[in-house]
């Protein structure tokens, strides 16, 4: 009913015909608002569950003290043990950091996620972080946006362009509700989950972030995250810091990645139901709060302090390993919840202990440690998402400044450099190479990755004998107008190709013609494809070894030979899937 009605009303919008794309603008705001709203219900879900566990919804620091050391053990494994039922039977999407998810939806299911996942995610995640998990709130509030966006897509049964735009508008509008940062919002989806900047893509994501970021100001006010101390930079001298400063965060961030990564791994192979994990990562965590109760939740808290020059150095240091464990048990046992917040978290107490140590030695060229902490938070951010663009820019509006600019680039920059150079995939893409799949930024690349080799390859195929002499395999060449010939033996099977390359040298010698034979000239290590590789492979190979040609052969017998494929073709279909993208 409510599927018939939305259609409908909006089916007069479209008697209207309006251009597409301000159609499509409209969708978008719609969106904003939803997703808008979404993260308002989302907020008031984790207040209302930490309530619920903690009859408190303040900073978990100002009322960590009056809590038994028993109720900070129990009550996060309680937590989990709600979350694991409800996720494993509700919607297994909502599991771990929801971007994952989102991106894997984008470029291998053309953005169509379910609807309950928006629910379910936001009934386990504020759980999650209710009730202590530490986590962040940016990860599902992307995901339940981009839920909304894929539901209304697949309610106006958009095509798979439009559909991707409207799961990229909904993550927009999360995020940007979230932190107060309209422009960061359309940057993070456009950067990390769309993978494209293009205009027609970019602008309705821009209306979604700037209509929900209006709605979060209606009702939160025009207010940052957090406490953002006035930056200055103090001399010239700090931007000898700053580079130091940002390879340190980089090799953290790498630390982060691959500490989450053996975490999920971890708790995979442990044998015991998979709905009670999260209860047994609660309660790992619950013994943590004990001593450290800055890493409970968002941990929001902890950094205002750690901008605000109100940490100590030991504890600046000492928070940086114990945020990365306590996010790791929390997302490898299962609970669900984000890795933005976490990020922000432990670049702010590297960069605090940075700024500490240099500010010590160093006190008339350089700033307080909170300057540092400040700008460390983004460089952790673009290493651990590989998206510096957003990081920049979402500090950039935390903190109102032009002055942070510079240091921010040069942190961003180098943070993000030794994150790829040591390590290819971000936070993100390794928990989808880790089952398999391979994310690739870039709509041509979903493309490629979608088509697969049957759609494209030829089932004509040449074959010659072994035995087969020069002056036929040369006339072979002319009447079959073929580039490759494939040489079985008497047993049918695939031991060679030859090309008119590997006859050329054999040609310039007379009398050749019945002395060599098809064995002599051709080439015996041949690279194959089988029908379920996608083109990306397929182009690789061909690039990789400096052909254009791959013969096609069955799954389970890789010397039979089944069909043919070359770059031609590969290219005439890409070219054709091009122009249908421009039409739609």
């Amino acid at each position: 009913m409510v599927r018939r009605v939305f259609r409908k009303s909006l089916a007069k919008v479209r008697g209207v015909h309006m251009h597409q794309h301000v159609y499509l603008s409209i969708v978008a705001i719609i969106i904003g608002i939803l997703g808008g709203y979404g993260a308002l219900l989302f907020r008031y879900a984790i207040k209302a569950t930490q309530y619920i566990f903690y009859q408190n919804t303040g900073d978990f620091l100002t009322f960590a003290n009056t809590l038994p050391f028993y109720l900070k053990i129990a009550l996060p494994a309680l937590g989990g043990l709600i979350v694991g039922p409800l996720v494993y039977f509700g919607a297994r999407e909502a599991k771990g950091h929801g971007v994952p998810v989102v991106m894997e939806a984008v470029a291998l299911r053309d953005g169509h996620i379910r609807p309950r996942v928006a629910l379910v995610t936001i009934l386990a995640s504020g759980i999650t972080i209710g009730s202590g998990g530490s986590v962040g709130r940016e990860g599902p509030i992307v995901q339940i946006g981009s839920s909304i966006g894929s539901t209304i897509g697949q309610l106006l049964k958009a095509p798979p362009l439009r559909q991707r735009t409207l799961v990229g508008c909904g993550a927009a509008a999360g995020l940007a509700a979230t932190f107060n940062a309209p422009i960061a919002g359309a940057l993070f989806a456009a950067e990390v989950i769309l993978g494209e900047f293009g205009l027609a893509t970019f602008s309705p994501v821009v209306l979604s972030s700037v209509t929900a970021t209006t709605i979060s100001r209606h009702y939160f006010g025009d207010f940052p995250a957090f406490i953002i101390p006035t930056y200055k930079l103090v001399s010239l001298w700090e931007f000898l810091f700053y580079p130091v400063l940002g390879v340190i965060v980089g090799l953290v961030s790498l630390l982060f990645i691959l500490t989450v990564n053996k975490s999920e791994d971890l708790f995979d192979a442990l044998k015991m139901p998979e709905y009670l994990k999260p209860a047994l990562g609660g309660l790992m965590l619950g013994c943590m709060l004990i001593v450290w109760p800055n890493v409970f939740g968002v941990g929001y808290g902890s950094i205002n302090l750690s901008l605000t020059n109100q940490l100590p150095f030991i504890i600046l240091l000492t928070l940086v390993f114990v945020k990365i464990l306590a996010t790791s048990i929390t997302v490898g046992s299962g609970g669900s919840g984000g890795i933005f917040a976490p990020s922000l978290f432990i670049g702010a107490m590297t960069g605090g202990f940075f700024g500490w140590t240099v500010h010590e030695f160093f006190p008339l060229i350089t700033a307080d440690s909170g300057a540092y902490a400040m700008v460390a938070m983004g460089a952790l951010v673009a290493g651990t998402t590989h998206a510096p663009i957003t990081a920049m820019i979402i500090i950039f509006e935390l903190t109102s400044t032009y002055e942070i600019i510079l240091p921010l680039m040069i942190t961003c920059m180098l943070s993000t450099l030794i994150t790829t150079s040591l390590k290819r995939d971000s936070i993100y893409t390794s928990k989808l190479a880790r089952k398999g799949i391979e994310i690739t930024q870039g709509w041509e690349q979903s493309v490629l990755r979608s088509l697969k080799v049957r759609d494209v390859a030829r089932d004509h195929v040449v074959t010659v004998p072994e035995d087969m002499y020069l002056v036929d395999i040369v006339e072979m060449l002319k009447t079959e107008n073929v580039s490759y010939l494939h040489m079985v033996g008497k047993d049918g099977r695939l031991s060679g190709i030859i090309s008119f390359t590997d006859i050329r040298s054999a040609l310039q010698e007379k009398g050749l013609e019945y002395l060599v034979i098809a064995r002599d000239v051709a080439t015996t290590n041949v690279i194959t494809i089988t029908p379920s590789d996608n083109i990306q492979d397929a182009l690789y190979k061909m690039g990789r070894n400096g052909i254009s040609h791959l013969p096609v052969v069955e799954e389970d017998d890789r010397e039979k030979v089944i069909g043919t494929l070359n770059k031609k073709d590969v290219m005439d279909v890409y070219n054709r899937a091009v122009i249908n993208r421009e039409e739609m």
